[in-house]
């Protein structure tokens, strides 16, 4: 849950339904400016409501409902949505009654600040229609970018962009709890090694490259969890494609099973795809693909090589990617040309 000043912001539930048919799926004025288009009924509701909570099981981000914090009366929707096609956007949808009060600005300023300072995401994308002005207007003041155009449910969109860099919010405190030392889990971004000691060793002692990048995450100040990753050309099927390697994603065992592992690789694709990766690999052990399955990676079914000190050695673990670009999958093989990671 997040807090400002006026407003609560709580992940969306399936019983959120109703409230969300009436302040947004019943209201044409709202969702002419949507690209999912128009809809007018409870089941359309209740399968928005579906996705969220399977977006926010997936990735341990995602809309929240709005909320007057003094009332509680639903306002609308607004959050971050992660699509696989084009990264982190942040969305809205509020009740007429809400607009031309700044709830929407707040909101976002809220949701901002949780992309950069709660998940260290490293940039956050908006999609409007082109005549939203109202929408363009309020991004600009969010301190976006235009950044061309793209097609969304098959519509023609502007496309903004939040860099952290950039971020308007890292001086605006629009949270209520920016203390790091609190009970609350945060990640961080940084080049080089660091994180959690892994020792989950390669089998056969196999040596490991070196990470160029690592996030981690704290939680009430004290490092939990932590994932590196490198950036490298490598062949598929002979042509070089530019891959991000993940490594194993090392979680604290007092704080398994919350859901950290899966939002932190969420996050670490979307550095990933900042830095220029066109696929995202990682090796893990056979019992882990169902999991790495249902977060939208797949199992490549060619043979793997890697280097090692005494020569080329086929990958004894499972290889899984994750594509951020319609590149085909290898029929042939793939080369690592390096360490494994």
């Amino acid at each position: 849950m997040l807090r400002t000043q006026r407003l609560l912001l709580e992940p969306i539930r399936r019983a959120d339904s109703d409230d969300l048919f009436e302040a947004v799926v019943s209201q044409d004025s709202v969702m002419r400016w949507l690209a999912t288009g128009r809809a007018d009924s409870r089941s359309a509701a209740e399968a928005m409501c579906d996705a969220h909570v399977a977006h926010w099981a997936r990735h341990g981000y995602g809309d929240f409902a709005v909320r007057d914090a003094t009332t509680h009366a639903f306002l609308g929707r607004v959050g971050l949505r992660n699509r696989v096609q084009y990264g982190v956007d942040l969305g809205f949808a509020l009740h007429p009654r809400a607009q031309g009060r700044g709830i929407a600005g707040e909101a976002g300023r809220a949701c901002l600040e949780l992309a950069f300072h709660g998940l260290a995401l490293p940039v956050v994308f908006a999609f409007v229609l082109p005549g939203n002005t109202a929408s363009i207007a309020l991004l600009r003041r969010l301190g976006a970018q235009p950044a061309g155009t793209v097609q969304s449910s098959g519509l023609h969109c502007l496309r903004f962009r939040f860099d952290s860099a950039a971020d308007p919010a890292a001086t605006s405190h629009a949270l209520n709890d920016r203390d790091d030392s609190d009970a609350t889990l945060r990640l961080h971004h940084a080049p080089g090694l660091g994180g959690l000691e892994d020792t989950t060793a390669l089998p056969d002692g196999l040596v490991r490259a070196d990470n160029e990048h690592t996030l981690t995450a704290t939680y009430g100040g004290n490092l939990v969890a932590s994932l590196g990753w490198l950036l490298r050309e490598m062949a598929f099927d002979g042509a070089p494609r530019r891959v991000a390697g993940l490594g194993s994603v090392l979680v604290h065992p007092a704080h398994r099973d919350r859901g950290i592992a899966r939002t932190m690789l969420s996050v670490a694709v979307e550095h990933a795809r900042v830095a220029g990766a066109e696929t995202v690999m990682l090796l893990c052990r056979p019992e882990l693909v169902p999991l790495h399955t249902q977060l939208g990676w797949r199992q490549l079914a060619v043979p793997v090589t890697f280097r090692q000190p005494t020569g080329s050695r086929l990958c004894p673990l499972t290889t899984m990617t994750y594509d951020l670009t319609e590149l085909p999958q290898p029929t042939t093989g793939v080369d690592l040309q390096g360490l494994p990671f």
